[in-house]
């Protein structure tokens, strides 16, 4: 794929990843290839993301310089314009990012000269009893980061709407969709369904549901299972709910999850990657299902999602499991896997790709 264009997304709060975006233009100078800052906060307000890909010229290739948090703002551009997205890591866990900010140079090299995969990752989207928004008298109580809130979403408008199917709602998540109580006298009460089969009602502080790449985000903060991004399904978990079924649960990517305010919930708000989008009362529901996009992540080298895992969650190994002293073994072995394990996604022999992923 031709590069022609780069976005780029930056943690302006954080000098390196200031310094980052200087030598990204640089390289981009050197190279004759196009560069265009999006700023997400442009002129004190912030812009849905069709407005800032088009601002920005439409990029091939969006390059986010931060950490988790700014990776998903990209992502949301990306997944907008079907284009690339590079994640160059500056923040404190870095499970998106790709690169370290001292390899940017090189990481750009490879893209432009081809030595890289492309990895799909699923994205959710939803449908509403109602349009959503939040109300200027409590944009103060639900505001929070250094921005104003997003617009309210966009609706597709060339989807069919009705009372039992709602709205089709223009966004999506890489993380996750939460249905969350505004204050903390009242927890929310939500019906929640999947494949359109009620499974329970819950009295929660939140209810959400999580994509794959979400399962090591707030649901795994909520004790819900580390998913392999490769997997393909939506993660429902509960987030203190007063009920003794506190589980998380899996279902297949085909398996949409509904969630119904009830009668006596308190106040309960949306948030979509993180970001509040809008208010719902009592009778109101959202639909999360999986998105007919994808989003296109530029992978340098092997996955190494475990192995980031190890390194992110600090994990260490279990005093009797190497009490003889021996040296953990070591993988990937140096040779292709025997044709009868081909067919299987296991680790390749090493390369140079000039940079060690993150």
């Amino acid at each position: 794929m031709t590069v022609n264009r780069i976005g780029l997304v930056v943690h302006t709060g954080r000098p390196t990843a200031v310094a980052a975006a200087a030598a990204v233009r640089e390289w981009c100078a050197e190279h004759a290839v196009a560069c265009s800052d999006i700023d997400v906060w442009r002129e004190g307000e912030r812009h849905n993301a069709r407005a800032e890909v088009d601002a920005a010229h439409d990029p091939d290739l969006i390059v986010t310089l931060g950490g988790d948090g700014t990776f998903l703002r990209g992502a949301r551009l990306a997944a907008e314009s079907n284009a690339l997205i590079l994640g160059v890591n500056l923040g404190r866990v870095g499970f998106l990012t790709e690169v370290p900010a001292p390899t940017v140079g090189t990481a750009l090299d490879a893209v432009l000269e081809g030595r890289f995969s492309v990895e799909s990752r699923m994205l959710l989207t939803l449908r509403t009893s109602c349009r959503l928004e939040v109300p200027k008298h409590m944009e103060p109580l639900v505001r929070y980061g250094r921005g104003p809130l997003l617009p309210p979403p966009r609706v597709r408008m060339e989807c069919e709407t009705s009372d039992d199917w709602g709205v089709a709602m223009n966004v999506t998540a890489l993380n996750d969709v939460v249905l969350e109580r505004l204050t903390r006298e009242h927890q929310v009460s939500v019906g929640v369904y999947i494949a359109g089969q009620l499974l329970a009602c819950y009295s929660a502080d939140a209810l959400m549901v999580a994509t794959p790449t979400g399962s090591t985000a707030y649901s795994f903060a909520a004790g819900g299972p580390v998913v392999s991004p490769r997997a393909e399904g939506l993660l429902f978990t509960p987030v203190a709910p007063h009920m003794a079924f506190n589980r998380s649960v899996l279902a297949a990517s085909d398996e949409p999850i509904a969630l119904r305010v009830l009668e006596r919930s308190g106040p309960a708000a949306v948030s979509i990657d993180g970001q509040v989008r809008g208010l719902l009362s009592p009778g109101d529901w959202i639909g999360v299902y999986a998105a007919s996009r994808r989003l296109r992540v530029v992978r340098l080298g092997p996955m190494g999602f475990y192995a980031r895992l190890r390194k992110r969650m600090n994990l260490t190994d279990a005093p009797a499991a190497v009490a003889d002293g021996g040296a953990t073994p070591l993988w990937p072995v140096t040779t292709p896997p025997p044709g009868d394990l081909a067919h299987l996604a296991l680790p390749t022999r090493p390369r140079d790709t000039g940079h060690s992923p993150s």
